[in-house]
């Protein structure tokens, strides 16, 4: 690693041709990366998958035309140079390794691609006292500039205003269907189912710690069992609910925290404090899922609102009753 490390060029030791073969390696990766991002959005957003193969048919002319450049002033013979050889020059991060990349996601990537490149560019010229490499990095930082204007032209052209809202609102259905109702319902049984073993283990005993513990307990457990349940039952393929992994995490942390909210003021060692701010914390999660669900599922505020503040009132009254009786 350290050697690997050593072995790198600075970019302000690099020659001409050097710095003209490690633009031509950027834009052919960069290509390659454009049509990843084309070829995952094909299925569900074609009209964005229509503008990332234009931008990469784009970044493929600009090679050639560098690779024209390159044989005009140096040769046939490319000298074999990539980003990673060279100290200090932009890195593209692996992004587009990852699978189930949302369409804001490489939207935002394709712009900081171009924007690095650019920038990079631009401080590079500004920095070498030489004049035909001044030229040359100036001409790559206008060249970058004309990735993002022409990217601007395929979006206009591929991705008008109503293709644009419908891949839009496709992409905020993926989102509610892999993250926000997974996480709604684990944060609704965390919130609710808790309250009986929580509020009647507090009023029979009257001790916090042990009702800390037992608040734990339930509230990690109820987070594994949904967790587990959410990733095993549907695996997202027929239902098109997304990654069972995703889902299971979102179902998972939502529950133990909608438990551990309530768990937590039992820290408190005197009862009647710690028990007061547990109830208002009871309050707080059930407004906030009430809000969720009229702000992600347009249920209306006011019935979200009755059926969890009423469905947790019930679960909220038997745990003090068995509790104190």
């Amino acid at each position: 690693m350290l050697s690997a490390l050593t072995q790198r060029r600075r970019f302000s030791d690099l020659s001409e041709q050097e710095v003209l073969a490690l633009a031509i390696s950027s834009e052919e990766d960069d290509a390659r990366i454009y049509r990843s991002f084309a070829e995952r959005l094909r299925k569900d957003y074609p009209a964005s998958g229509a503008v990332f193969d234009g931008m990469a048919m784009e970044e493929d002319g600009h090679r050639q035309r560098l690779i024209d450049l390159h044989r005009t002033r140096f040769g046939e013979v490319i000298p074999l140079i990539r980003r990673e050889h060279v100290a200090g020059f932009y890195a593209r991060r692996p992004v587009w390794l990852a699978a189930n990349l949302s369409l804001e996601t490489i939207r935002g990537e394709a712009r900081a691609m171009e924007q690095a490149a650019q920038d990079f560019y631009t401080r590079a010229a500004a920095r070498t006292p030489d004049a035909a490499t001044r030229k040359l990095l100036g001409d790559l930082a206008a060249a970058e500039a004309g990735h993002e204007r022409h990217a601007r032209g395929l979006e206009t052209r591929h991705l008008p205003d109503d293709a644009r809202a419908e891949e839009d609102a496709t992409a905020k259905r993926q989102f509610i269907l892999t993250w926000v109702q997974p996480g709604l319902a684990g944060l609704m049984d965390g919130s609710v189912s808790t309250l009986a073993p929580i509020f009647a283990t507090a009023f029979a005993t009257q001790d916090t710690g042990t009702t800390f513990l037992v608040g734990s307990a339930a509230s990690v457990g109820a987070g594994i069992s949904m967790g587990f349940t959410e990733a095993a039952h549907d695996d997202g393929v027929l239902s098109g609910r997304g990654s069972p992994l995703k889902r299971g995490i979102a179902s998972g942390v939502m529950t133990t925290i909608g438990g551990m909210g309530h768990a937590l003021p039992y820290l408190i060692p005197d009862f009647r404090t710690a028990t007061t701010i547990a109830i208002a914390v009871v309050f707080v999660e059930l407004w906030a899922i009430a809000w969720i669900q009229n702000r992600f599922l347009e249920t209306p505020f006011l019935r979200a609102a009755l059926q969890v503040v009423l469905g947790g009132a019930l679960v909220f009254a038997a745990g003090v009753l068995i509790g104190g009786g």
